[in-house]
């Protein structure tokens, strides 16, 4: 079976992602876009390219793990889809020490941070709101060695 194409993957993961919002009530795929963007910039793969489109989809429950299990998809991108995926209750030192040992995973995840950390997003959310998350960004980056990295 051949894999699925990047357009396939980034359709896919639109319509998954079809009616949701981020945080500043912008539609979530221009996140998405945004993170395969930067995988791009950063050099990565196609395998992580598509991990882009789909890092949040699992988590999200927007996709179920049953379908990336059996999706037309390299084993490495199923991989990193998994590795990004926050299981409920998991302590963050879990979850990136996971990211860490899946290769190529953190290349995703930083392009994942650098967007949501970027000064513009977070200017339009209520300051405890930006406060909070970039807190909680920061505490990411430091835990993958990613401090000074992309504007931090």
């Amino acid at each position: 079976m051949e894999n699925l194409s990047l357009v396939e993957v980034e359709t896919i993961a639109r319509r998954a992602h079809d009616g949701q919002v981020d945080k500043n009530g912008h539609p979530y795929s221009e996140h998405l876009a945004a993170v395969a963007h930067g995988v791009a910039e950063r050099g990565g793969s196609e395998e992580q390219i598509a991990a882009g489109w789909l890092h949040d989809a699992i988590e999200d429950e927007v996709l179920t793990r049953e379908w990336l299990a059996s999706a037309a998809l390299s084993e490495d991108t199923k991989a990193i889809v998994d590795a990004l995926t926050k299981r409920p209750g998991e302590p963050v030192e879990e979850y990136t020490a996971r990211i860490l040992a899946t290769p190529g995973a953190l290349l995703v995840k930083r392009a994942d941070l650098a967007h949501n950390s970027s000064p513009a997003r977070l200017a339009t959310l209520d300051a405890p709101t930006a406060e909070r998350l970039a807190a909680k960004y920061r505490r990411m980056r430091e835990l993958l060695g990613l401090v000074g990295v992309d504007g931090d």
